[in-house]
């Protein structure tokens, strides 16, 4: 099985790394003058083909990494990111018990907590670590969504894969926890169970229709992305899952909603009596709406963090305005910084945005979805 990775010239990654060491002398003041620590940078870099960030270097690259995030529209809190430094680790046993102590530290009790966990990178003789899974909490999908799925329809060749490589299933319901699938560095891939007691799920109801609980629908409290490549002047950490909170209209108007997904928009139509006879009832967009409300009524009702796309969009130009005044150009991606539902309706959508790279952030890298859906698995 070949893993494809990035590869980089010394001569890349040296112009990565001087970059990164001047934004974080300049943004950290007590870091002082920033020629010493270049000098110790490029003597590393020539006699071992890379470099180790010190401990701040990582703390502050994983956040600006965070800020440099195009597709994020909950930037505004990109300092406050929590950084588990856990780059001596590249076993699979260890990065997916690590993987686990990530969730429950990042539940926080419902208190969703924005964190991230950074294992070892890549080295010139050898690539990192790698997690398969799309995000540490995940559920399976049995069968195919182009006739009858049960669970999510998105997770179903995962699904497919795992029950071939031994996993053997869940009890069989919409929500049951697919496990994590961890590479560690010169091994295969494996899957772990994931610990019950690692995820929150909060049950979705209505705040007007009692019936729904009839439908047992729940969704998890933390969305933790972790097939993305960590990049920082120069150095790739491909094993560095990462969350925030969610944002109501990611469960409500794509996961649970998505008709490769959930696909509960007619449910819940037949469920409020909707007609659906013709698209010109605009019963979707009454479905949607009201899927919606149910997320955010449920999140709240169980004290788990959740944002709305109303405050959030607001929240976002706060971010810009204030990242505006330091200096820093804001890039950002129009088509996943406006909500799902109600774009118009949200300040976000009446402006353009400048898609930028930035060579601290967090990427694709080729083959990661492949991966993410058990593609070369077995």
């Amino acid at each position: 099985m070949e893993i494809l990775q990035q590869r980089s010239t010394t001569a890349q990654v040296w112009e990565a790394a001087e970059e990164f060491i001047r934004l974080f002398h300049r943004e950290n003041h007590h870091a002082g003058d920033p020629r010493d620590r270049l000098a110790a940078v490029r003597a590393e870099l020539a006699e071992t083909g890379t470099y180790r960030h010190t401990p701040e270097e990582l703390v502050h690259g994983a956040r600006v990494a965070w800020r440099n995030s195009n597709r994020c529209i909950g930037r505004l809190y990109w300092n406050s990111l929590r950084v588990r430094d856990r780059r001596e680790l590249a076993d699979a046993d260890d990065i997916a018990a690590q993987c686990f102590e990530h969730l429950r530290e990042a539940t926080n009790g419902g208190r969703v907590r924005p964190t991230i966990t950074v294992f070892a990178p890549d080295a010139p003789d050898r690539p990192g670590p790698l997690i398969w899974s799309e995000q540490l909490v995940r559920y399976a999908g049995y069968g195919d969504h182009h006739s009858v799925t049960v669970g999510d329809a998105r997770n179903a060749p995962l699904t497919e894969a795992l029950l071939r490589l031994g996993w053997s299933g869940g009890p069989g319901t919409p929500f049951d926890l697919l496990p994590l699938v961890v590479q560690g560095v010169d091994d295969k891939p494996r899957w772990f169970d994931t610990p019950r007691d690692a995820v929150l799920e909060v049950p979705i109801g209505h705040p007007d229709e009692e019936g729904w609980a009839d439908w047992e629908l729940r969704w998890h409290a933390v969305p933790a992305i972790s097939n993305m490549c960590l990049e920082i002047g120069g150095i790739h950490y491909p094993a560095a899952p990462f969350n925030g909170w969610y944002m109501g209209t990611e469960i409500g108007a794509r996961n649970l909603a998505d008709t490769d997904r959930y696909n509960l928009l007619p449910a819940v139509a037949r469920r409020l009596g909707l007609d659906t006879s013709s698209e010109r009832s605009l019963w979707k967009d009454r479905a949607l709406v009201e899927l919606n409300r149910a997320v955010l009524h449920s999140f709240d009702r169980a004290g788990v963090t959740i944002a709305d796309h109303h405050s959030e969009s607001r929240r976002f130009l706060s971010h810009l305005e204030r990242e505006e005044r330091k200096g820093r150009e804001v890039g950002a991606d129009w088509s996943w910084i406006v909500p799902p539902i109600s774009g118009s309706a949200t300040p976000v959508f009446h402006r353009t945005y400048e898609d930028r790279p930035s060579s601290t952030s967090y990427v694709h890298h080729p083959g990661a979805q492949d991966r993410a859906q058990g593609r070369d698995l077995v």
